[in-house]
């Protein structure tokens, strides 16, 4: 089969469905979304969107037998649909086994522990009482999460101390789901490192990402990150041996914790392109989105060189913001030829809801950072009706 008569089917059509979109279309595919809104951001570029629920056995079933390759753009998919349609011949990237692994945390971290990959610290838990006799263990703080389904820090509590335990224990579900335990890392830096690798094992490693959040959420990335060269390559290093380990194929991303002593520690692992990965678009010779679509389709991987200094800007929806999109002050940011901004297509704006980024490249990641804040300072991610 040409490479390019491919069809490609993507569960869930937010917005890293709506940038693979943009890419696998300027390559040449044929692209049906899966989402349950009807205006999901990818939904105006699919070549069909099939709106059902992403547990839905029988629509998922249905796209697959349209499509050659399965992908997704974001992990709390049953996965037990996936390893069924792989055992019926079905193909998925990345695979259902990597998925199954890296959607419980505990498994995740278990599986890295065991292949030799430093992590911080960790224990499952059943009780309020194992949280009290590990805090012997650990000291405080400690970092209590729910194994499955959390992202942008929702399914994560920092516990302080003894009389904060209980209401950890409480606001993670009491009980009704999975919890660890993890000891708290004193970090320097966040960064992350994204990696892909190719049907026939090829492996490419981009630069490292620094990253800085706001109450949990990812804020700004700069890339090259602050750190040493020493640093820097032991953190690519770690990327590839974790993409060895889950052998997977596709984007993966690997949130990674440095120590004051550059000790590097990896946080989690997401199978898929990631929000620290939007600077590669303007910043890189092929950005995240591109690769992913080569990965899964069996095409060469392209070259991850950076082009040049760059920084990435989440536009969140404001506080006490709920309704119909609307963005001030583009006008003024488009004056800046510098500045790229990116829009998702969301129709309803709500605090915090990720609704675009930009990205700024400059000579040096100082200029690209005031650029950057200068751009924000202009931009506004609102509800209509307030305005």
């Amino acid at each position: 089969m040409n490479i390019l008569s491919k069809k490609i089917g993507i569960i869930g059509g937010g917005q890293l469905g709506k940038m693979m979109i943009l890419d696998a279309k300027r390559l040449g595919f044929y692209v049906i979304t899966l989402d349950p809104s009807k205006l999901c951001p990818s939904h105006s570029i699919s070549d069909e969107h099939i709106v059902a629920s992403f547990d839905d056995e029988e629509a998922i079933r249905r796209m697959a037998e349209k499509v050659d390759v399965i992908t997704y753009e974001f992990e709390h998919i049953d996965v037990n649909i996936l390893k069924k349609l792989e055992k019926e011949g079905y193909v998925i990237y990345p695979t259902a086994k990597s998925l199954e692994i890296i959607q419980d945390k505990f498994n995740q971290k278990t599986t890295l522990l065991n292949n030799n990959i430093t992590i911080p610290e960790f224990r499952s838990i059943n009780s309020i009482q194992d949280i009290i006799n590990i805090s012997t263990e650990f000291s405080f703080p400690m970092m209590l999460k729910t194994c499955t389904g959390g992202y942008d820090g929702k399914g994560n509590y920092i516990i302080k101390d003894k009389s904060s335990i209980q209401e950890a224990y409480n606001e993670l579900g009491g009980g009704k789901q999975p919890l660890m335990i993890e000891k708290y890392v004193e970090f320097e830096k966040e960064i992350s490192v994204l990696t892909c690798r190719g049907i026939n094992g090829d492996i490419v490693i981009y630069p490292v990402g620094e990253n800085i959040h706001k109450n949990s959420i990812l804020d700004e990335t700069r890339v090259p990150a602050n750190i040493s060269i020493e640093c820097t390559k032991k953190a690519m290093d770690v990327a590839y041996k974790v993409m060895e380990v889950f052998a997977g194929v596709g984007m993966f991303c690997v949130e990674m914790f440095v120590t004051k002593d550059e000790e590097v520690l990896v946080n989690e692992v997401a199978p898929r392109p990631h929000n620290s990965g939007h600077y590669t678009i303007e910043g890189c010779l092929t950005s995240q989105f591109e690769q992913h679509i080569r990965a899964i389709t069996g095409m060469p991987l392209g070259d991850v060189s950076l082009r040049c200094p760059t920084v990435m800007k989440n536009l969140l929806g404001e506080k006490e913001n709920s309704g119909i999109a609307y963005y001030t002050g583009l006008d003024k940011v488009y004056n800046d030829g510098n500045v790229k901004v990116h829009i998702y297509g969301k129709e309803e704006v709500k605090p915090n809801r990720k609704m675009g980024h930009l990205t700024v490249c400059s000579d040096t990641i100082e200029e690209a950072v005031n650029k950057a804040n200068e751009a924000m300072k202009d931009i506004k991610v609102v509800c209509k009706e307030n305005i």
